[in-house]
């Protein structure tokens, strides 16, 4: 039997666990319900669901629906393109708009909407169909789910299964640093993933400065986790920059892999503030010799002193 259709038989029949959950799970009279999603089997044992397979491979799995209130509860469900962070408690806004764009379009839930009676739980069936043509390395996924009808009482938020994929096949790990720049004493890079593997950064800055003393630390706001094909810009700020010199400044960044990249930018720091009071100052003073010799030049030359010979000659002539 297809591996589709088997899941689309074993959708309509949604297995519900009749054991209610002890302890703190259960809501008491008075409190105000919740509800989780949850790789089954919804116990809180796996934090994502993971899957493993080769291109053209139907992978099967579950999510499981967890409502401990008192009344059912309907919840939507659909695929998603893995998102940047997990979804906040908060008012019901519906779920996302805009379809995957993805490995969320690889992903067919058994049903589109479930409903859980109260205090119990509901596995929802879920296959993964890896395309032929997928490359080998490490996919994102997640299953949105999203109150689809708010109760009194009842916190209404959307929540995310995240899904981690494995193609198998050859890995690569690749690395680039691009768009390396230098904007006073801003650094501004990107780092992207080129390879099919998720990718753990870390990131080194080197300078050498041509008067100064460079230095060597690590980078920050270098992202955790790069996945394949992401593209992240960081900004990094010059705290005490010299305010005179020639520096050539270096980011190099490796990932396990042997995944290496680096880009330099030679920096020139000069103090423009107390550079223009100079060139005033020296251009005051030229102005002013200037203007010195003009007044000097229009009282006409100073009359010579006589000699002293022709000094005693005019007084024994006017003796």
């Amino acid at each position: 039997m297809p591996a589709r259709l088997r899941t689309a038989l074993v959708g309509l029949v949604v297995l519900l666990a009749t054991a209610p959950s002890p302890g703190p799970a259960l809501a008491a009279p008075g409190e105000r319900p919740g509800w989780s999603v949850r790789p089954a089997p919804g116990d809180g044992s796996r934090p994502y669901a993971y899957a493993e397979g080769a291109p053209g491979a139907v992978l099967e799995d579950r999510i499981t629906v967890t409502n401990p209130g008192a009344a059912p509860l309907t919840v939507r469900l659909r695929p998603a393109d893995e998102p940047a962070d997990e979804p906040a408690p908060g008012p019901e806004k519906g779920p996302a708009k805009g379809a995957a764009k993805g490995v969320g379009r690889w992903i067919a839930l058994a049903a589109p909407t479930v409903t859980v009676p109260p205090r119990t739980r509901a596995d929802v069936p879920y296959t993964l169909t890896v395309p032929a043509d997928a490359a080998p390395g490490d996919h994102r996924a997640a299953v949105l789910a999203t109150v689809a009808h708010r109760a009194e009482g009842r916190p209404a938020r959307e929540t995310a299964v995240r899904i981690r994929l494995r193609v198998t096949g050859p890995a690569l790990a690749a690395l680039t640093v691009e768009g390396l720049t230098a904007e006073g004493a801003t650094l501004r890079y990107t780092l992207v993933n080129r390879g099919n593997t998720v990718l753990e950064p870390r990131v080194v800055l080197t300078a050498d400065a041509l008067l100064g003393t460079g230095f060597r630390r690590a980078a920050r706001g270098v992202p955790a986790e790069l996945r394949p094909g992401q593209r992240v810009a960081v900004s990094e700020a010059w705290r005490d920059p010299p305010a005179l010199d020639r520096v050539d400044v270096r980011v190099s960044a490796t990932a396990a892999g042997d995944a290496r990249a680096a880009a330099a930018v030679t920096v020139t720091f000069v103090p423009w503030g107390r550079l223009a009071g100079a060139v005033l100052l020296a251009a005051v003073l030229v102005l002013l010799v200037r203007l010195g010799a003009r007044r000097r030049s229009r009282a006409g030359p100073a009359p010579s002193p006589l000699r002293p010979d022709t000094e005693r000659h005019l007084t024994r002539a006017g003796t």
